[in-house]
């Protein structure tokens, strides 16, 4: 009888220290991921789910990751038309005074909105970044203050910026977490991965002054769906990144600050992408071709206007976790002016999962609607007069 309540006394034990030792191995093989950088995050950028995090409050120098947010506002100047890829802007003599990395604009030199942008996203120029501050703003000082607006726009109450390089500033940081922000909203504008993701290409080719770009991220060429975004350097920031990549209808951006060299960085990035993908799976609730929202146009021809996500609807879960109850919510813009080309931007569609948000994409027009001419106008209104008059 001792001999059986002996056994039974050490299986409960057993048992009872299993779950416990369980948790202790997820939170060490947890804090394994990150070994070298002093801050770090793992964000999915549809959903905006947090999966990972390492410190990533902490207020530190983002170096040249600074451009996250001089790309933002360059792609969002591109999409309001207030600048165009093939437009060419005049080098200032202090753009091209800039040190660090660059591409070395002369000034008085000429160089177009799309091989500026290649010299910030592939070579992390500073020289260029100051141009295109210079071209959208006026004068870089006011350019800093349009960053500083967008990220109180987007509520980052760490960060704050000095100058759109990252160059060494008093009162320039941010946080893994603010840069994570920035990144999905750059990632919003889908074709700024089309420079992110270069690793080599030429400015000035066939010219006596060519210039060979390499990309700053080596992950580029080497892990599976790299698409972008920005390294980091300078020997008070150590080494950054803010890493982008898509696999398996998921789109995880990594952020690490402060490692202790280009190896450890790396593999830090590396280890929380593997994570993310290895651990959650993409679910699919709509698709792009699917119309979310139909809207009448009074004065359009056709009548009506079908909305449509900008791309599949897909949320996040942890593998062999069950399915959650989601709810959308469609959110339309003021009607723009007509004529509407297909595939202009038109609202959101908003998933969530209780009152988290886990997914947020473009809604756009999937079809064209002009004009209706004074015929179509008339006739429509003769057909509600006749039919007001019958009822």
């Amino acid at each position: 009888m001792k001999k059986l309540m002996g056994l039974c006394l050490t299986f409960c034990l057993v048992f009872s220290l299993f779950p416990m030792s369980m948790t202790m191995a997820e939170e060490r093989e947890n804090s394994e991921i990150v070994n070298s950088a002093k801050s770090a995050i793992l964000m999915e950028k549809n959903s905006g789910m947090t999966l990972y995090d390492k410190d990533s409050n902490k207020k530190l120098p983002p170096a040249s990751m600074t451009k996250v947010m001089t790309l933002l506002l360059i792609m969002e100047e591109l999409e309001k038309g207030g600048i165009k890829l093939d437009e060419t802007v005049r080098i200032s003599e202090h753009a091209a005074s800039m040190g660090g990395s660059q591409i070395f604009l002369e000034a008085g030199e000429e160089m177009t909105v799309e091989d500026l942008l290649k010299g910030i996203a592939v070579a992390s120029g500073n020289d260029a970044s100051v141009a295109m501050a210079e071209r959208i703003a006026g004068s870089e000082k006011d350019f800093v203050a349009q960053m500083n607006k967008k990220a109180k726009d987007l509520g980052l109450k760490n960060t704050q910026f000095k100058n759109p390089t990252g160059l060494p500033a008093e009162g320039h940081y941010s946080t893994a977490h603010d840069m994570a922000v920035m990144a999905r909203e750059l990632l919003l504008h889908d074709e700024v991965t089309k420079y992110t993701k270069i690793y080599d290409d030429y400015l000035r080719k066939g010219q006596e002054n060519e210039f060979w770009l390499v990309n700053t991220n080596k992950l580029i060429k080497s892990y599976p769906g790299m698409d972008g975004l920005k390294t980091g350097y300078t020997s008070e920031a150590k080494y950054c990144l803010t890493a982008s990549a898509q696999r398996n209808d998921m789109h995880m951006i990594a952020v690490v600050m402060g490692a202790e060299n280009p190896k450890k960085r790396n593999a830090d990035v590396t280890s929380l992408l593997d994570y993310g993908f290895g651990q959650y799976e993409g679910v699919k609730l709509y698709s792009k071709d699917d119309t979310m929202k139909s809207m009448k146009m009074t004065r359009g021809n056709p009548l009506h206007l079908d909305l449509s996500p900008e791309k599949d609807v897909v949320v996040l879960k942890k593998k062999n976790d069950k399915k959650s109850d989601y709810t959308t919510e469609i959110k339309v813009s003021k009607k723009s002016d007509l004529p509407l080309e297909k595939g202009t931007h038109m609202g959101w569609v908003i998933v969530k999962n209780g009152e988290e948000e886990v997914a947020k994409v473009r809604l756009e027009t999937n079809n064209e609607v002009d004009r209706a001419g004074f015929p179509a106008l008339w006739q429509r209104s003769w057909k509600n007069l006749t039919s007001f008059q019958r009822f």
